[in-house]
């Protein structure tokens, strides 16, 4: 695998189309990504993903998470098989620190929480109005009578 690769895919004979990250990827970064094209973790396996639900359009749904990760700057290592351009563009250089850190804020804004679903707002509720004082008569209201006496 050259120095340089963040994700490797490629099929496994017990779980299938899988993907793997290098130690050159963040653990949660690289769980985010994954998570995301459709690769679950696979139990006991630390590292390994596999797709879900292989047998729904497998080949075309890894051809694609390979696809997208290389169009968001990540160098990715691929099967012949599930590899679109294996051959047509020279490998990138690893990504420079920039990318990734840009990479890193994006994952954390994805894990953290929205202000706008949060809870009461933090303002303090607006004064109480003072209530108005009885008064100390009783007004006066006058009905007229209608001529048939009916209202209307």
């Amino acid at each position: 695998m050259d120095p340089g690769t963040q994700f490797a895919f490629g099929t496994h004979p017990q779980h299938g189309f899988v993907a793997a990250f290098t130690s050159s990827m963040p653990v949660h970064l690289a769980h985010w990504f994954l998570t995301r094209e459709q690769f679950e973790p696979v139990p006991g396996t630390p590292g390994l993903f596999r797709l879900t639900e292989p047998e729904r359009d497998g080949p075309r749904r890894t051809r694609q998470a390979v696809q997208d990760l290389r169009r968001l700057g990540f160098a990715v290592q691929a099967d012949v098989a599930l590899d679109l351009t294996p051959s047509a563009r020279p490998p990138r250089p690893a990504s420079s620190d920039r990318l990734l850190q840009r990479h890193s804020r994006i994952a954390q804004a994805a894990a953290a929480r929205s202000t706008q679903r949060g809870g009461a707002p933090t303002t303090a509720a607006p004064p109480a109005q003072p209530v108005p004082p009885k008064p100390t008569y009783a007004p006066t209201v006058h009905l007229t009578a209608s001529a048939t006496g009916r209202s209307r």
